[in-house]
């Protein structure tokens, strides 16, 4: 089968949760793009470009860049702007963008973001602002934070609810957000007990809450679209084995959900548990997809026995990106 006829198959598949770009309400699967390097550390622009053209293959919904699972922490300011410009001029609205613009200062986030969406991004996600260990703002000041973001650009904010900030994300604040600020509609979960979040989530805000997003690698999808979830951000290593869990739990058919949830979930767990944002890399380089899986220091590359007993799971599910290049 070509990459063709995978993509038509794909669409086939998750057809009744597939929405046509940049239509809203989002839903579906929007996994993040890795940030390829060269083994001396730059940037593969060209492994960039593929790393994308691979990813629209596996029938993804849209595509978020510059995350965390991107290395955006890694990258600097003349790089971002790099990206952006090359990653939305290369999907060229093939489908929706969403455009990570997260940073403990308000003025870079509003700059980012007003880039962004010049560019053609279809939506914006933002962390709550933190810095280091211990610096944080309160409710204000969080409010404030993204209501200038929102201000400053046309477009929908996500707002990313990860332990990485070490900010807690009320509910009630959550949904005030969502009241108040008329381009806050999304938001990704992935805090312990995430399914009950977003249980209460959508029943306290109810039509505010657009699109209610699952994450961290959908370690816990199946309890997260059974609490309501309408959408999921993964990693690049296999979104066109996840949608189908998207697209048989959308039709009704929780069971066939769950079968092709169990059937996926090893590889997952070794990715969120064992290898983290380097899984992808590794999995798109052994598929031809990208030259090198290089991280930039002070990450370090994956362990060769691990990166074995990755390849070994995925080996035996057949994810797109282990063959897109080959």
């Amino acid at each position: 089968m070509n990459n063709g006829e995978v993509r038509l198959a794909l669409n086939r598949i998750g057809e009744g949760i597939t929405m046509a770009p940049c239509a809203r309400p989002y839903t579906g699967v929007f996994p993040i793009a890795p940030t390829p390097f060269t083994t001396a550390g730059d940037l593969d622009l060209e492994g960039q470009r593929r790393v994308l053209d691979c990813m629209i293959d596996q029938g993804v919904d849209g595509i978020c860049i510059l995350a965390n699972y991107s290395e955006q922490f890694l990258l600097t300011d003349d790089e971002r702007d790099t990206l952006i410009d090359l990653c939305l001029s290369h999907i060229a609205g093939r489908r929706p963008v969403i455009v990570t613009c997260s940073h403990f200062s308000t003025q870079i986030a509003v700059e980012r973001g007003r880039k962004a969406a010049a560019g053609g991004a279809a939506m914006l996600m933002l962390m709550p602002p933190y810095h280091g260990a211990t610096l944080r703002v309160d409710e204000k000041g969080m409010f404030e934070h993204f209501a200038r973001v929102a201000d400053a650009t046309s477009i929908p904010i996500m707002i990313q609810d990860a332990p990485l900030s070490g900010v807690q994300l009320s509910i009630p604040f959550l949904v005030r957000l969502a009241r108040e600020v008329p381009l806050v509609r999304y938001f990704k979960i992935e805090v312990p007990g995430t399914a009950t979040k977003l249980r209460n989530l959508r029943a306290a805000g109810g039509d505010a809450i657009e699109g209610p997003f699952d994450g961290e690698e959908s370690i816990t999808l199946m309890a997260d679209l059974d609490a309501g979830a309408t959408g999921a951000m993964p990693s690049g290593l296999l979104p066109d084995l996840i949608k189908p869990v998207l697209a048989y739990h959308h039709a009704g058919q929780r069971n066939e959900a769950a079968s092709a949830y169990a059937r996926i979930l090893p590889l997952i767990n070794y990715e969120n548990r064992q290898c983290g944002l380097r899984a992808t890399k590794s999995v798109m380089m052994e598929g031809g997809v990208i030259k090198s899986d290089a991280v930039r220091l002070p990450l370090e590359p994956l362990h060769p026995a691990t990166r074995m007993g990755l390849l070994e799971i995925a080996r035996e599910l057949g994810p797109l990106a282990l063959k897109w290049g080959k």
